[in-house]
């Protein structure tokens, strides 16, 4: 019988070039296994042994999020979520899709195989993953860091081959799916400066060499007192004023007096009686972040000491728009938020409660007792009826999400007011929740949202609570809600060129 296909013939094709491939990683291995490494046998096989489990990594995240600056955290973070992908990656599929056995340990001298062999299979490298996933992550949230942690990580996917416990084509595809994850978390969660706003409209600020001519007042109560002392490491001529929050705005208003430049590091809510000040005397300000989420802040691009002595230094600034709402004889502004409803209930809730039993478990129990409530916190007339809602937002400019990251602002002089309205029913948890994951001028039975330039309620039910940049009062009858085109001019560090 003559058979259908000559198995006399070699193979050619995709066979044939993978056959050839193969047999050139083994050379490769082979060849790494006979070089003499000067200085790597005390250094490679301990740091191999250390990333085991991700124990390295997350000793280098707790290392980096010692240095307390917002960014190094955001990095070890991201390091850390993107090591978590690439290892779930490896397990569920890299691993059980290519089941390559382990390289012959005969060519690799004793000295440097591992005590405990992996019994794993070969392809890809978990290892290189998990360094390359790391490393990769910390830098695209921080360059700096990154670099630091770049050649940790080379030096622990290179230790795979140096071992013998890998070919080298295990740890480039490791290498590359882990690098494929930090990517990919990031496209989930946009890094900071994926969402840094236009430097638009750039404005005329004065140049304060060595900060002289800055008056900056800060709020001891928000933890600030690190950034306050960083920025005078940076600005010595910079005149820096430490206070109790009930003396901020007293302090802020002595400051104006005498200074070029008024600056505030605290969190929104300081930075909001800040932003009153600068408006009312008209200078410009200066806003170093010192609070827990510091949202304009961030939003503005300005992070830390660093960012802002550059700005102060070198005159750079832009001009923002302000939120201004008029309820009777209560008014007031905000850079960041405004809200009726549920959000202002749950913080009058949360203060009541924190003081007893702390901030995140009073945060719960307020979320709880406002959701389970009988009745709705908000009634307001619109067209002429009067309707109940669970929440009315208004965005000091339009919210954008980006992945399944919070909605962020990506130009703070859009002129518009980014309203967003949470309607009654039954429910109030998942209408809320799908008010949150929709973006801007939607529509549905649950929520609504526009974006407007001013907004006028009215009927406003005596005793409702109003909340704006973090602070709370209460108001009734008729609401104005209008933008301050450009009003406010701060420094922030410009892009290059």
């Amino acid at each position: 019988m003559t058979p259908d296909v000559d198995l006399t013939v070699p193979k050619t094709g995709a066979h044939s070039a993978l056959k050839r491939m193969l047999a050139l990683d083994c050379r490769l291995f082979e060849f790494a296994a006979g070089r003499n490494w000067p200085g790597a046998e005390p250094v490679l096989p301990r740091l191999s042994r250390s990333a085991n489990h991700g124990v390295l990594w997350f000793a280098a995240a707790a290392a980096i999020t010692a240095s307390r600056t917002p960014r190094a955290r955001r990095a070890a973070v991201r390091g850390l979520a993107s090591l978590s992908l690439a290892s779930l990656t490896i397990n569920t599929l890299g691993k059980r899709s290519v089941r390559r056995p382990r390289p012959v340990l005969d060519p690799v001298p004793m000295v440097r195989r591992l005590k405990r062999q992996p019994i794993t299979t070969s392809f890809p490298s978990g290892h290189a993953a998990s360094a390359a996933a790391f490393a990769t992550g910390v830098a695209l949230e921080s360059p700096a860091w990154g670099a630091a942690v770049a050649p940790v990580a080379a030096s622990v996917a290179l230790s795979r081959v140096y071992t013998g416990v890998h070919f080298p084509s295990d740890v480039l595809a490791g290498a590359a799916l882990g690098a494929g994850a930090a990517f990919a978390v990031r496209a989930l969660v946009p890094t900071r400066a994926q969402v840094v706003p236009p430097a638009r409209p750039r404005a005329d600020v004065p140049a304060l060499p060595g900060g002289e001519g800055l008056v900056l007042v800060a709020n001891s109560a928000s933890g600030s007192a690190d950034r306050a002392r960083a920025l005078r490491d940076a600005l010595p001529k910079a005149e820096i004023v430490e206070c109790e929050p009930e003396d901020v705005e007293a302090e802020l208003e002595r400051a104006a007096g005498h200074a070029r430049v008024l600056g505030v590091c605290g969190g929104d809510g300081t930075v909001n009686t800040a932003a009153g000040v600068a408006l009312r005397r008209g200078l410009p300000l200066a806003v170093l972040p010192g609070g827990t989420l510091n949202h304009f802040a961030y939003d503005l691009g300005v992070e830390d000491a660093r960012d802002l002595s550059r700005a102060v230094e070198q005159g750079e600034g832009v001009r923002v728009d302000v939120g201004r709402f008029v309820a009777g004889r209560k008014r007031g502004v905000f850079l960041n938020t405004f809200s009726l409803g549920v959000y202002p209930e749950l913080v009058r809730e949360r203060e009541r409660w924190s003081e007893r039993i702390g901030g995140w478990p009073a945060g719960v129990l307020a979320a709880v007792r406002v959701l389970r409530a009988d009745r709705h916190p908000l009634e307001a007339e619109f067209e002429g009826r009067r309707r109940p809602l669970w929440l009315l937002f208004a965005g000091n400019g339009t919210y954008h999400r980006m992945g399944l990251a919070s909605g962020r602002r990506q130009d703070l002089a859009d002129g518009r007011l980014d309203v967003r309205v949470v309607h009654g029913g039954r429910r109030p948890a998942l209408r809320l929740l799908s008010a949150a994951l929709a973006g801007p001028l939607t529509r549905s039975p649950a929520h609504a949202a526009v974006q407007v330039s001013r907004l006028h309620l009215t009927g406003v039910a005596p005793g409702t609570l109003l909340a704006y940049d973090g602070e709370v009062m209460e108001v009734e009858g008729d609401l104005w809600l209008e933008k301050l085109p450009q009003a406010l001019t701060v420094y922030r560090p410009l892009p290059a060129g």
